[in-house]
């Protein structure tokens, strides 16, 4: 994909992006800052260009390697239960794509993504590059974290797990006078279908468990 070929962001792109912000206001995503994320990013440079079509509806399309690039309310939920402020230090586990990521950035946050299939994160790496994202990206077992830049203000999993990694909990920040709990957002369940959970860190083996909607995503695939 190259987002300085023929699919530049004319004003055919941008209203879609309107149109699909505010369907997903409509289905509740109420975090404004979000919304504008979402609306300033390109989605459609992540997907295949014989998705192009399809790239501003609110849904999950393939990238390849049995991945697929997250619906659009998907990434919004998680994103707004994540509640990123400026110069946070998020993790992603699942580059994917790059669109979360992307989204993440616009929110101000210090970007960390670890992706286990390497033709996709070189794609990413590539694409984020060349729109101008700063995110450090590694290849490897997201299930394990990325210790070296630890502790995160925000841990985003963009895979079902069957259950929440242990090491992910323990690379949260813990709240001081100047810092709150880290967040870590996870669809947790079986290969047919996750819940999505919120954990926050209120101290050092004390986090505060919140299970919220239903979603389907891709495994989470741990190495060991």
């Amino acid at each position: 994909m190259d987002p300085s070929s023929s699919r530049t962001d004319d004003w055919q792109f941008r209203r879609r992006r309107s149109r699909l912000v505010e369907s997903l206001r409509r289905k509740g995503i109420v975090d404004e800052r979000v919304l504008a994320a979402i609306e300033r990013v390109p989605r459609h440079v992540f997907v295949d260009p014989a998705l192009l079509s399809r790239a501003y509806h609110d849904e999950a399309l393939p990238i390849g390697l049995n991945q697929t690039i997250s619906q659009p309310f998907t990434v919004a939920y998680q994103t707004m239960l994540l509640d990123v402020r400026p110069g946070d230090r998020v993790l992603e586990i699942g580059t994917g794509s790059g669109y979360q990521a992307a989204i993440l950035c616009e929110l101000g946050a210090e970007v960390y993504s670890v992706e286990r299939l390497k033709p996709l994160l070189e794609r990413a790496r590539h694409l984020l590059k060349r729109l101008g994202y700063r995110v450090t990206t590694r290849h490897g077992d997201g299930s394990c974290g990325w210790a070296a830049f630890a502790p995160y203000d925000g841990i985003i999993v963009t895979a079902g797990a069957r259950e929440v990694p242990e090491v992910l909990l323990q690379q949260l920040r813990l709240p001081d006078e100047h810092h709150r709990g880290g967040r870590l957002v996870i669809p947790i369940g079986d290969a047919e279908s996750q819940t999505m959970n919120l954990i926050i860190r209120r101290g050092e083996d004390d986090f505060e468990r919140h299970e919220m909607d239903g979603f389907r995503f891709v495994p989470l695939i741990r190495e060991e």
